[in-house]
């Protein structure tokens, strides 16, 4: 492993314009640094309103500018976050617990947010991987009083295929795709489709990413996360309701990191969502839009 920050070893990079007023030293740099922020909260892989994106934002940028990266790569933390008791609801709590990254040779990786995978496909500026995830599901008890009589969605292993791909150098927009199984809980597929890139503003110690995500989702999935049974409605006094295929939501994220030094640093992570066709319509949801903020202290060997 390397003792030194990622912010150090990417000051080789020569000087172009990603867009105005940004270095695109500063850009990649963003990159770099902000594959770091795996987001901190310890159902990274249960329904949140964070973008997919924001999981693994920066390494594709990273991969394209660092040459001289390690074999080893690894930061630990321990962080917080605010969001939804469920989705759809419009009631929050609080959760706290460790985030993780590791990485090898840009071939395996285990990480709080992207689960433990390879890069089984890749090239300069693309990459397309397979790992292992972990849903949590929704349990009963997450919000007894809207909850009640819905039963739980079971906690199940998941397997995801996703793919990021960088436009260019010069305009370091990166587009990414994940597909995800749940093997067990809902027992569906979801499709999450983003695209994001750095920010102006960015300085030595100050990094930071935007960018747009919608996510799709079969019947399996919408009618265990949304739908009403007979059973359930019996039990909970909502109306029996059929959820189907198709577009489940639209958010727009950000995520940045600042450097306390070369080894410390904080990273925090925002987002809004918006449920839409048969989600938004669910006699579940409490409100459409959902938002979720978190932040991490973290340590980078």
């Amino acid at each position: 492993m390397t003792l030194a920050p990622r912010r150090a070893r990417a000051t080789g990079i020569r000087r172009k314009r990603a867009f105005a007023g940004l270095p695109l030293r500063l850009a990649i740099a963003a990159g770099a640094l902000s594959a770091l922020c795996t987001a901190p909260h310890v159902e990274a892989q249960t329904p949140s309103p964070l973008g997919e994106w924001q999981y693994s934002a920066g390494i594709p940028l990273e991969k394209m500018y660092e040459t001289d990266r390690p074999d080893w790569e690894m930061r630990l933390g321990v962080g917080s976050t605010f969001e939804p008791r469920y989705d759809g609801s419009d009631r929050y709590h609080m959760l706290a617990g460790p985030s993780l990254d590791i990485r090898y040779k840009d071939l395996l990786f285990g990480s709080t947010g992207e689960g433990f995978g390879v890069n089984v496909l890749q090239g300069p500026n693309w990459r397309v991987s397979v790992a292992a995830a972990y849903d949590l599901g929704r349990r009963g008890h997450d919000d007894p009083s809207r909850l009640n009589g819905l039963g739980n969605i079971n906690p199940a292993p998941e397997m995801k295929i996703a793919g990021e791909y960088v436009v260019s150098k010069d305009f370091p927009l990166v587009l990414r795709s994940a597909f995800t199984r749940s093997f067990g809980g809902s027992n569906g597929w979801v499709a999450d489709l983003g695209a994001y890139m750095p920010l102006p503003g960015s300085s030595q110690h100050f990094y930071w990413f935007a960018g747009p995500s919608v996510t799709f989702a079969d019947s399996n999935y919408m009618q265990s996360w949304f739908g009403v049974t007979p059973l359930q409605a019996a039990a909970s006094g909502y109306r029996q309701y059929n959820a189907s295929a198709g577009l489940k939501s639209a958010g727009f994220g950000i995520t940045m990191v600042y450097f306390v030094n070369k080894h410390w640093f904080v990273s925090a992570d925002g987002a809004l969502k918006r449920l839409l066709g048969s989600a938004a319509r669910s006699p579940i949801v409490q409100t459409k839009t959902g938002g979720v903020c978190d932040i991490s202290i973290n340590y980078q060997f």
